[in-house]
Parts: structure tokens; sequence; C-alpha cells
């Protein structure tokens, strides 16, 4: 495993374990939410975002032999990620479970102040919104089957098929996985 992929809802434990994993086999760790949210949670441009991981990738592999990649975004990343990968990891808890962890993340974030990406930070505010598209909270709840029909069809129709999938479904499994 040298270009891991990590797939999986919100709050699925994506970008813990890639970073666990990035740094146990010496790899570099690309957090796809870093480059997609600019300042101001604007969309970075497909292209733009396309580019920047593109050429993310190719350092990575020059300079650690690898990466692990964690994120979503298969129409802005235009699939990079996964069809670079040689593993795929899908993390694949229960909707609960997923949404559960975002708003208690979600809470602490906005409480502390913590700064996510290039100056973004989540407001408690926002987890009173009805759209999805404001409430992360809502976010997880609504995309989960989505993220879970997804994956299930890239699993079915061989359009993962050039990698090594693994499909970690509880949090038992990804602490071995991890270990």
């Amino acid at each position: 495993m040298r270009r891991v992929a990590f797939v999986g809802t919100p709050g699925s434990g994506k970008t813990t374990l890639a970073r666990r994993l990035a740094e146990r086999d010496q790899l570099t760790h690309i957090e796809l939410d870093s480059l997609f949210h600019q300042p101001g949670w604007t969309p970075a441009p497909h292209e733009e975002f396309r580019s920047t991981l593109h050429d993310l990738m190719d350092d990575a592999e020059a300079k650690t032999d690898g990466w692990t990649i964690c994120g979503n975004y298969t129409d802005a990343a235009a699939g990079l990620n996964i069809a670079r990968a040689d593993t795929i990891v899908w993390l694949d808890l229960p909707r609960i479970t997923t949404t559960r962890r975002v708003l208690v993340r979600s809470i602490r974030r906005a409480v502390t102040g913590e700064e996510l990406w290039n100056g973004n930070k989540e407001r408690l505010t926002n987890l009173f919104r009805p759209n999805p598209d404001s409430n992360v909270v809502r976010w997880a709840w609504v995309k989960h089957p989505e993220y879970f029909e997804q994956y299930e069809a890239a699993m079915a129709d061989g359009a993962w098929a050039h990698a090594d999938v693994i499909r970690l479904r509880s949090v038992d499994e990804i602490e071995h996985f991890a270990t």
C-alpha cells in the first residue's frame, strides 16, 4: 500500500486513519478538504483543484514514494485519487455513528474556534440551518445513503477493479486495520 485513497461519509474517520497510515508508513498525507475549501468556504474551481491535486500526488510519489488521500470529491477530483490508488479503503460505518461524530466534532470546533482550512471555522449557528449545504450534520445524514450507493456501484461495476479494496464496517475493524 503506497497510494491509498480513503473514502466514506463525513465522520467515518477518513482523515484520522489516513494520517495514521501516512505517519506509520512514511507516506505523504493529502487532505482533499484543505484543497477544496478556500477562504470563506468558497469551493476551489474544479480545474484548479485537479491541477493542485495532480501536482501534490506527483510530488508525494517523488519524495516519499506514495501518499494517503482522504476525501470524496468524486466530481471535483475527476477520480484522480481513485484512478492512481493501489488501495482504496472504504470506511463504511453506520449512519447514526457518523452523524453523531460529525455533531460532536462540529460543536467542539465551533466552541474552541478551531481553524480548519484556509482560515475557515465552523459556527454553531450553522447547526440550526435546514440546508445541508450550510449544516454539515444534515449533510452527513442526507449524503450517507448516496455515498453508500456510489461506493457499492463502484465495487460492482469494476470501477475500483485496478486497486485492492478494503471495506471497514466497524470501529473495531478500523482499529485493527490501523495497527
